[in-house]
């Protein structure tokens, strides 16, 4: 059974990056067949908060990410307990008394003569009576994985080979002074106890992964068989890089402004790829034409205007029978497919429709700088019924009695009967208002 896992941590709101990982982990393991966890990284219980917990869950609702199971690492300690104590035994995990200024002093020595800032692993060599001078001093230790010096190398489903040298990497800190585990340790023991099969995550967990590896089969004596793919990072439209603490791209931020959830998830579905981003109205489509191997190595840019191009797009094509009971939500009852196939053109969010609900429906007076105009066009609106001709007829007949054309001709009945410079054609506008409202609208402008 392939499974995959989202594994947030609720320290801030979800951003488009976190979203993207989300998606390609549910699409993977739906066009699979398989499961996906929602799992929650909560061990760092300062940061950590449940009104993040919530909006985690809410915002995968929102956009049709169902899961099937809930995990939070804060319910297996004891299992990272059980874990570290095995990597002790097998002389994995070895206790270090560094501060955090002497830790930092250690890089800078090293990054100033050229060196990479790897851990110099003094912790192994201290004598008992350095061990007994820093239990006397107060001084907690933390603990370091002791890293192999061989080859780590995995088939990446997006990056194709990748080989690193463990000699190269420094020895990663599994458990803090306080004793709660890190993100490293506790993501290994989870992936290997929830039997994930299959992990797609962002680019910048390439080095996490050599390391996951390596404590995962520590824990196992044998090699694992999880398949890593690792994306390319989105970057904003101007290159900058992407952050859950950026509000105007938090999921919460979009969900408040009106973006639908298909406008992002279209968008994120093909993002990274060769293919055509194109507007898709259901999930059904998008996971038809899911292929982690079309991913590529370049890192994709995403603007905001980007995204509300596209959510105008999927306004567009939804049916009547799709927004129905959506515009019954939001008190427009009256509503028409006529009404909405003239607005769904003209609305880039979808709470847009209510404006356009109250010009059409409502009692609305749009007062005019140029009174005798109107005049003659009332004067010269056409009795019903009318048809797809009436608006040419109106118009010709007020443009030969005034020698008006052009903006001088349709503005001034624009701004009458909707108040706007901009909308739907006057020849259809006119049809689904009717002469009654037409006539009104040009009496009360005048008034």
């Amino acid at each position: 059974m392939i499974k995959l896992r989202f594994a947030p941590s609720p320290t801030g709101y979800l951003h488009l990056g976190n979203i993207r990982t989300a998606l390609m982990n549910w699409l993977y393991a739906r066009a699979h067949k398989g499961e996906f966890i929602l799992r929650l990284d909560d061990t760092d219980q300062e940061r950590s908060e449940q009104k993040y917990v919530d909006q985690i869950e809410k915002d995968l609702k929102w956009l049709g990410l169902t899961y099937d199971a809930l995990v939070k690492q804060s319910d297996c300690l004891a299992a990272y307990t059980k874990a570290a104590a095995l990597l002790r035994d097998k002389g994995r995990l070895y206790a270090c008394y560094e501060t955090a200024e002497e830790l930092d002093l250690q890089r800078k020595v090293l990054l100033s003569s050229g060196k990479p800032p790897i851990y110099n692993r003094a912790a192994l060599s201290l004598t008992p009576d350095q061990l007994e001078k820093y239990e006397q001093e107060g001084r907690k230790p933390h603990w370091r994985f002791k890293l192999d010096t061989g080859k780590i190398r995995w088939n990446d489903l997006v990056r194709g080979e990748v080989a690193f040298e463990g000699a190269h990497l420094s020895d990663p800190i599994l458990i803090r002074e306080d004793g709660t585990p890190v993100f490293t340790l506790a993501t290994s023991v989870d992936d290997l106890d929830m039997g994930i099969t299959h992990i797609l995550r962002g680019e910048d967990h390439v080095t996490n992964t050599a390391i996951q590896i390596q404590i995962m089969e520590a824990l196992v004596d044998k090699p694992t068989s999880i398949q890593f793919g690792h994306l390319a990072l989105i970057s904003g439209s101007k290159g900058e890089g992407l952050s859950k603490r950026e509000g105007s791209l938090s999921l919460l931020d979009l969900h408040q402004e009106g973006m639908e959830p298909m406008a992002i998830l279209s968008m994120l579905a093909k993002l990274g790829t060769s293919d055509p981003i194109i507007p898709q109205t259901a999930m059904e489509n998008i996971l038809d034409d899911f292929n982690i191997s079309t991913f590529g190595r370049s890192s994709p840019r995403l603007g905001l205007e980007d995204l509300w191009q596209m959510n105008k797009q999927i306004l567009h094509l939804l049916s009547f029978e799709e927004v129905s009971p959506r515009l019954a939500q939001i008190g427009i009852d009256q509503a028409t497919p006529a009404f909405w196939a003239l607005v769904q053109q003209n609305i880039e969010k979808f709470q847009e429709v209510k404006e356009w609900a109250d010009i059409f429906y409502g009692h609305k007076s749009f007062p005019t700088d140029d009174p005798r105009f109107l005049e003659i066009a009332e004067h010269f609106l056409p009795p019903e019924p009318w048809d797809s001709e009436t608006f040419s007829v109106w118009v010709g007949d007020v443009k030969a009695e005034t020698g008006r054309k052009g903006k001088e001709l349709f503005m001034p009945l624009r701004h009458a009967l909707t108040g706007q410079s901009h909308g739907p054609e006057l020849k259809d506008l006119i049809l689904l208002m009717g002469r009654g409202k037409v006539l009104n609208r040009l009496q009360t402008a005048r008034e």
